[in-house]
């Protein structure tokens, strides 16, 4: 469904929707939608080159979810941000199942996040985004990596493991797996934008069973790599995002079911963004959001969050300063899963 095209000159926000398969560009500033692009199946995350003007999109499975799937994808599409269309295709094999997505563009390279495979542990791929081209592959010794952040200086990965009991540390100069930081479980990360901590959405999602720990987030200092604080939340928290404004951002699930650690996977009540004030970490605000948030992103200047909610197919746009939702933009899917990955664009200047 095409309804209208761009040009470089506007502010965009990218939205995948899961079952769609699609991916939604919004004028980032009036909300309007500008064009419904199909992609390959089961799209997962969103990546933005603001260099090429070149929007990366993983194509994770053939359907279904984590550990209930029919099939392990293997492609990301290349999307030219400016026509709204797929420009090219990078093919991960012999790796497949590409979920996190990082970019260093002082080094022009692009690092997804792939499942394991019968002869490899999971581990993160490096692509040279001038020419595509695999550059390597890095263990992170984890069956189900997902995502994955990269220090400001482009030195040192970190990778969330799911299951696995710690999240991974790679050494991006020399393309090396370095270490583990233990952490029962592991969903989203970031890292602060003077890279001295990361924070690690802890434990996984589980769903009708107890979590393995109490659910927060988890300080890691990056000089150490090791764990300094952990700001406990109330529900189980998937995405974590740091705003320019040095804010985080964190998207806590609440479930319908009156169960230990919930219902199962479908019957979540609305979630709650929570925003840490920068420096102190102390909680800022909160705000209600759609069900079942997944992702999250910022405005360049960290004056406006987008919350992507996978269960209603919703993203929640809140003003950061005065906490207050703003709009709730509907995408379109063909099944369960909705909303998913999110890229904010600026116009090309």
């Amino acid at each position: 469904m095409n309804l209208k095209h761009t040009d470089a000159t506007r502010d965009q926000l990218a939205v995948v929707s899961q079952s769609g398969p699609t991916v939604t560009f919004f004028d980032a500033r009036t909300h309007e939608p500008l064009r419904v692009l199909e992609v390959p199946s089961q799209p997962h995350e969103l990546c933005f080159d603001a260099d090429r003007r070149l929007l990366y999109c993983a194509g994770t499975y053939v359907s279904g979810y984590y550990h209930a799937h029919q099939g392990r994808a293997r492609d990301i599409s290349v999307i030219d941000v400016d026509t709204h269309e797929i420009v090219g295709t990078i093919d991960t094999a012999p790796d497949h199942a590409p979920h996190g997505l990082g970019l260093d563009p002082g080094r022009s390279r692009l690092y997804v996040s792939v499942e394991a495979t019968e002869d490899e542990p999971g581990g993160v791929i490096v692509y040279d985004t001038r020419t595509h081209e695999r550059v390597a592959r890095i263990p992170v010794m984890a069956d189900g990596p997902h995502w994955f952040a990269i220090t400001p200086d482009g030195r040192r990965g970190y990778s969330t493991n799911k299951e696995a009991g710690f999240v991974s540390v790679v050494d991006l100069e020399r393309d090396e797996f370095t270490g583990r930081i233990a952490v029962p479980g592991s969903e989203g990360l970031d890292v602060s934008r003077d890279g001295r901590y990361v924070y690690v959405a802890a434990p996984k999602g589980d769903f009708g069973t107890r979590p393995a720990a109490a659910p927060g987030i988890r300080v890691i200092d990056t000089a150490t790599d090791e764990i300094v604080r952990t700001l406990p939340t109330d529900g189980v928290v998937f995405p974590v995002h740091t705003a320019a404004t040095g804010a985080v951002l964190v998207g806590e699930l609440r479930m319908a079911a009156q169960v230990p650690g919930g219902g199962a996977m479908g019957t979540q009540d609305n979630g709650v963004l929570t925003v840490y004030a920068p420096d102190t970490l102390e909680v800022a605000g909160q705000v209600e959001v759609g069900r079942f948030p997944l992702t999250i992103t910022s405005s360049p200047d960290g004056s406006v969050g987008y919350v992507s909610n996978v269960m209603s197919s919703t993203v929640t746009v809140v003003d950061l300063t005065l906490m207050r939702v703003i709009t709730t933009l509907e995408v379109g899917r063909a099944g369960e899963a909705g909303a998913h990955g999110l890229a904010y664009i600026p116009a090309a200047r």
